[in-house]
């Protein structure tokens, strides 16, 4: 399944991250925003072409050293069709260095409508007799609380082309709480049934490594309720967000992996981003390799919390 593609990276990398590609006009040097609207001026387009330049030289300082990167789709959907083009652009680019993908789309909706969105960012279209596949992803995040008229069209997706999908459970935001910590039914927390849902859903998923197509969402911020999952959740794997800028540290990490030293991604998007921002004395046109030092330092703070890989 698509997610033992994505652990099979993680192991060749050694490194259990994934860099988020959420750019906005003021992350991005402005040298490169000069080059962007000289050639097509002050424009969506020109502030598009700006995301993809920049997201190019991140990519290019990444790829040999972490598995995935995860577009954002709001931040290119903020400059209109152009910014679209934008994220295609990049998803194709990142595939073409061999980097996993994951959309961050959190999609919700039911029925043919699902369908849709899933033929779109991981499955192909027909225009007549012409198939095309529209963005490409490996694995798209969902949102899983319309319950499972909003998964099952994905699932058919997953398993005829390879690709994932990673469930809202417990969000790294600070309001989460207001829902998903609330009890239903015989479960204690909400986010603990839509968990239980994610390990049902993926038993049609399960790939060679142990873990499902049907991966969670669970938060850096949450460090109890990471532990909690992973042990409830043997065949969940999770996408982590909210490590370094939303206040999630390495240390509290630990506990979303199992004893083989998997189980888990961590996202950072700002803290790689801007690295060079933070950086004294770093030029604008050292960006990318000052994120490829923040992806290392961040690479190192988490594998020496979590336990060793087993290749």
């Amino acid at each position: 399944m698509s997610l033992d593609r994505l652990i099979a990276k993680i192991k060749e990398t050694g490194n259990p991250t994934v860099a988020g590609l959420d750019p906005k006009l003021d992350y991005i040097p402005s040298y490169i925003k000069e080059e962007a609207f000289k050639k097509y001026g002050e424009t969506l387009e020109g502030a598009a072409h700006a995301l993809l330049l920049f997201n190019k030289g991140l990519i290019d300082a990444l790829c040999d050293i972490v598995p995935a990167v995860k577009p954002q789709c709001a931040y290119y959907e903020m400059y209109g069709w152009q910014g679209v083009k934008a994220l295609y652009d990049t998803i194709a680019y990142a595939k073409e260095k061999g980097m996993y993908v994951i959309t961050d789309g959190k999609r919700n909706d039911i029925g043919t409508t699902m369908e849709a969105y899933a033929a779109a960012h991981l499955g192909e279209v027909k225009v007549n007799d012409k198939t095309f596949e529209p963005f490409g992803a490996d694995a798209l995040t969902v949102n899983g609380y319309l319950g499972s008229d909003g998964i099952k069209p994905l699932l058919n997706i997953c398993r005829e082309k390879d690709k994932g999908i990673f469930v809202l459970v417990k969000t790294s935001n600070p309001s989460s709480g207001e829902l998903q910590d609330k009890p239903i039914g015989d479960s204690p927390t909400l986010y603990r049934e839509m968990g239980a849902l994610c390990e049902s859903w993926g038993e049609e998923l399960m790939g060679e490594t142990g873990y499902s197509g049907v991966g969670a969402v669970v938060g850096a911020t949450y460090p109890d309720q990471l532990t909690e999952l992973r042990k409830a959740l043997p065949h969940t794997f999770f996408l982590v967000p909210g490590y370094g800028a939303q206040g999630g540290s390495a240390a509290n990490l630990a506990g979303a992996f199992d004893e083989n030293g998997i189980g888990a991604i961590v996202n950072a998007s700002r803290s790689i981003m801007c690295a060079y921002k933070k950086e004294e004395n770093c030029d604008e046109k050292d960006y990318a390799a000052a994120s490829r030092r923040e992806a290392i330092r961040m690479r190192d703070d988490i594998t020496s919390f979590i336990p060793a890989l087993k290749k």
